[in-house]
């Protein structure tokens, strides 16, 4: 390819990155906003909650990109340029899913940690901030991880509006090259290259959270369970059983 095709894939790629922080963050902001709301008490705010969760995720997010670009000027005079609009659709359409991973998360921690601070006086808000939160956001990672990569595929229906991502990039450089096969295979390695990275990083992160609340991953903890017994000859069978789980 020549120089200013390589630009354009660049011009592309920065793009798709744009558009994976900005719905990843809001995202985030949604996931946990409706998946906290969803453990309420208030039975108004779960059914809110969960009407959201239930339309977002039961309905297409290429659908909804359309909807947002193409019907939401229509029928509100809001004009949004292709990335917010991108943005949005995709934020909200992934939040929904986010939303379960976090509602989850927090139905499994202990109840007696709850109830720990319930008898301590704390108030719902700081059981959730001092107490569930601390140990469930661990517990999200892996889940969230496999949502962030899913978001970064998904980022390629935003080519429908004709915004300038990797994969509209990647098809005008196709038709001024006529090579599909080759053209192709580099989108294919620049995706798998970003969703490495990604994963990497989630990882990292996982395991630096589970550090700081006194946990580990398990498979580091059978390896160091291992060490010890190879060196000490203390809890060999446990963790030649560790192991073998």
């Amino acid at each position: 390819m020549t120089s200013g095709l390589w630009e354009l894939v660049l011009e592309g790629i920065w793009v798709t990155v744009q558009l994976l922080f900005f719905s990843a963050l809001l995202a985030g902001a949604v996931s946990f906003l409706a998946g906290i709301a969803r453990t309420s008490r208030r039975w108004v705010v779960r059914f809110l909650a969960g009407f959201y969760t239930e339309v977002f995720r039961g309905t297409s997010a290429l659908i909804m990109i359309f909807w947002v670009y193409f019907v939401l000027p229509l029928a509100f005079g809001w004009q949004l340029v292709p990335l917010w609009a991108g943005t949005l659709a995709l934020g909200l359409t992934y939040g929904a899913y986010g939303s379960e991973i976090v509602r989850g998360a927090l139905n499994a921690v202990d109840p007696a940690q709850r109830e720990g601070g319930i008898a301590l006086s704390f108030t719902p808000w700081q059981r959730m901030r001092l107490i569930l939160l601390p140990q469930a956001v661990p517990e999200m990672i892996p889940s969230f991880c496999n949502l962030l990569i899913e978001l970064l595929k998904g980022t390629a229906l935003v080519s429908v509006m004709g915004m300038g991502d990797l994969t509209f990039s990647a098809n005008l450089v196709r038709l001024a090259l006529q090579q599909s096969a080759e053209v192709y295979t580099y989108v294919l390695l620049i995706y798998f290259v970003i969703a490495f990275l990604l994963t990497r990083l989630m990882r990292g992160l996982e395991k630096r959270l589970k550090a700081g609340i006194g946990k580990e991953p398990q498979r580091d903890a059978v390896a160091r369970a291992q060490k010890r017994a190879l060196t000490t000859g203390v809890g060999a069978g446990a963790a030649a059983g560790g192991g073998d789980a």
